[in-house]
């Protein structure tokens, strides 16, 4: 019986957690965003965040987009800089045609910094990526 159910794997979205100017502010943020990096659109996506260590748990925030198109990203949150000494997790489920697809990111703690910065695809931006 359980060799009968099939769990589609996840390709071509990514979570990222960019540096960026606000320049309402006027100050440098750190913002994650979902891309959706398929030909195709997502709908129903549900995020589930929180971060971990061995001693401490945020709390957990969920967000929910009724339809992300292809090629493109949405902002799940501004992210904290102290956040970035814990285990921050992605968890993402969405539907892909008639197909419910699901996948945990993670990025590691003390990752998130400026020195890991490169180049995210589809945004003009530098950040952190977990694919």
């Amino acid at each position: 019986m359980k060799k009968d159910i099939q769990i589609p794997v996840v390709e071509n979205v990514y979570i990222a957690i960019v540096n960026e100017y606000n320049d309402i502010y006027k100050t440098q943020d750190w913002n994650a965003y979902i891309i959706n990096d398929k030909d195709v659109d997502l709908e129903m996506i549900l995020i589930v965040t929180s971060g971990y260590s061995e001693d401490k748990m945020t709390s957990i925030f969920r967000k929910k987009l009724d339809k992300l198109p292809k090629k493109s990203y949405a902002k799940i949150e501004l992210m904290q800089e102290d956040l970035f000494a814990l285990n921050n997790q992605f968890k993402v489920t969405f539907f892909e045609g008639n197909k419910m697809f699901d996948k945990t990111f993670t990025f590691r703690k003390n990752t998130v910094n400026l020195n890991a910065l490169q180049p995210i695809p589809l945004m003009e931006s530098r950040g952190v990526l977990v694919k």
